[in-house]
């Protein structure tokens, strides 16, 4: 195909705009286009001086910020340097993914068009503003959009004359070939893809820690299981300092991999050896070579994640059966965004629930399509709860398992806060691959500095590690506030925290949401206290740091901050407005959200 190549880049934080970028990619080989999908950190920049046309497809996260593997680019593009006609040949358009609720919605979309214009480039459409808050989330504003861009493309760069546009219900070829073997390979033939230089572990090579302990800190009659959980990182070249976040590379359990294998038609006791079709496509590197389908499925399909609407689009292709095959169509449509909706996400219905509830053409799936059909197990991060000073050679995390009821029998369970629950190191050795990347906190260097922090239920985490770090130092000036439900059930590291009082390093403030009438929380103990917080932030430089559950109380304690501001400041509305984002520039207010 002579056509000229469309490039599609994406900065992905949990995978939403990879999935968007790989549907693109789809999308542009059914209309007969070359194209690449590629993460912005592993394209080389400079090239993009080169490109005709270019899609951009980039998350927000956090508090405005770009996703960790478009940080590199991000620093790169605003370079001031860089001549104004540096992008005068290239049309682009620009696709955010966001989250109404945050101030910052789609924040990195809109700066990166405004930037790409800067620099000659030309906008085929305005920026498309996906949000989850949605109720069928950021397609609602993504399927118009791409209709658009498809028009403006094919205007520019027709279908080739003989050929047509390869229509929606049709399989494009799988990314990959598996080569089934007929033996298990000999041990001294397997290889894991090679990594680099041994550097400290990450995520291609991460350490397999011993868990050295595994205990429940929530009271046996509260409603939710509250995991301390310690690690042996002992030799393993990992260091970390408070607010850095450790990452976790959880597994499918036995039974699911067993369900999945029944279902699928598969051995699972079978090995492979991967083949990408594309020349430019490489193998996972996560993946040895050969593999075992057993390895695979457990360790590197997230068959218990939610699937995302591409899986209908291809499984509706593969199917042989009439019926499921009309019904995968309509999920993949459009126009059937509700009931997809109804069916799939309202109920948090899994990948492996989904193919058993459509068993001919689960049974139909080629081990080929494997990989395209879905997406890899991601890496889920904790705060670290610990400090190396106060425990050399020990990591560790407070993890909530994650367990409810939908309408569905079966109750929905996190895959990496049950698997690290189910783990007993008192029945003999338990290994788990980890590495440590710096978290979005980061503490003061200087001794005197108070630091202010309000950590609620499992946000008070990272916390831990900053006041065991600060007391280390000899740094007195600790003030935390933490809420939680009821003193006796999930008040974490109380006799930790009283003993610190008892020696002068900490001043605690708690809330316990539901031991009165009315409920309180850790936005009502701030402004309780409100001439306390003006007086360490106003006058003594504190900083600042919030973590825990996004839903409701940032915006709670925010807005418990700029009355603070008006009433112990006398600020008035617009001025206590902007002397919180003085504070949040400065670094001196900084949040770590979870949803």
């Amino acid at each position: 195909m002579s056509s000229p190549q469309l490039l599609v880049l994406f900065g992905s934080q949990t995978g939403t705009a990879e999935d968007t970028a790989e549907r693109l990619g789809r999308e542009a080989r059914r209309r007969r286009l070359r194209c690449r999908v590629l993460a912005l950190d592993s394209y080389p920049v400079v090239n993009l001086i080169n490109e005709p046309l270019v899609i951009f497809v980039c998350a927000t996260t956090g508090q405005g910020d770009p996703p960790d593997n478009m940080k590199n680019f991000w620093r790169f593009i605003f370079r001031k340097n860089l001549p104004l006609t540096s992008l005068c040949q290239m049309d682009f358009a620009v696709l955010g993914l966001g989250d109404s609720s945050y101030t910052k919605f789609n924040f990195v979309a809109k700066k990166l068009h405004r930037r790409l214009l800067q620099l000659g480039g030309c906008a085929l459409l305005p920026t498309c503003l996906g949000d989850d808050q949605h109720e069928l989330g950021p397609n609602a504003a993504i399927d118009p959009w791409l209709n658009d861009l498809w028009g403006k493309v094919l205007a520019l760069h027709p279908v080739p004359p003989g050929l047509s546009m390869i229509p929606p219900g049709v399989p494009l070829p799988s990314r990959f070939m598996l080569q089934l073997l007929q033996e298990a390979p000999r041990t001294e033939e397997w290889h894991m893809p090679m990594a680099g230089p041994q550097g400290p572990p990450s995520e291609l090579q991460p350490f397999l820690a011993p868990m050295v302990s595994s205990q429940r800190v929530t009271g046996p009659t509260h409603f939710q299981d509250v995991r301390l959980i310690e690690f042996d990182i002992a030799g393993s070249g990992i260091s970390f300092a408070a607010g850095d976040v450790v990452l976790i590379q959880p597994e499918n359990s036995a039974s699911h991999v067993q369900q999945f294998c029944q279902v699928l038609a598969l051995d699972p006791d079978s090995w492979f050896i991967l083949q990408p079709r594309e020349p430019d496509v490489s193998c996972p590197s996560r993946l040895p070579q050969p593999c075992s389908m057993r390895h695979l499925v457990s360790q590197y399909l997230d068959i218990a994640s939610v699937p995302r609407r591409s899986f209908f689009e291809l499984l509706a292709g593969l199917s042989p059966d009439e019926l499921e095959r009309e019904k995968l169509l309509e999920f993949s449509s459009a126009q059937g965004q509700e009931g997809l909706y109804d069916y799939c996400n309202r109920p948090r219905r899994t990948i492996l629930e989904v193919l058993c509830d459509f068993p001919h053409t689960a049974g139909a799936v080629p081990p080929d399509y494997l990989l395209d059909l879905i997406p890899p197990i991601r890496p889920r991060a904790f705060s670290i709860a610990s400090s190396l000073s106060a425990l050399p050679g020990r990591l560790q995390i407070l993890v909530a398992v994650v367990q409810y009821r939908t309408r569905l029998k079966e109750p929905r369970r996190g895959l990496c806060s049950c698997w690290l629950a189910s783990l007993d190191p008192g029945q003999g050795p338990v290994r788990v691959p980890l590495w440590v990347r710096p978290g979005g906190l980061a503490f003061p260097e200087t001794l005197d500095t108070p630091v202010v922090m309000v950590g609620p239920g499992t946000g008070v985490a990272p916390f831990r590690a900053a006041i065991q770090e600060r007391v280390a130092q000899g740094q007195t000036g600790n003030v935390l506030f933490f809420g939680c439900r009821q003193r006796d059930q999930d008040f974490y590291w109380e006799a930790e925290w009283r003993e610190l009082e008892r020696r002068g390093c900490l001043t605690l403030v708690t809330a316990f949401s539901r031991e009165q009438e009315r409920k309180v929380y850790v936005q009502h103990r701030l402004q309780e206290l409100g001439s306390l917080v003006w007086e360490l932030l106003d006058r003594r430089g504190a900083h600042f740091y919030l973590a825990g559950n996004a839903k409701s109380m940032p915006a709670a304690v925010t807005s418990a901050l700029t009355s603070i501001f008006q009433e112990q400041g006398g600020l008035s509305g617009p001025d206590a407005v902007s002397y919180l984002a003085r504070l949040q520039r400065t670094l001196r207010f900084q949040a770590e959200t979870w949803a």
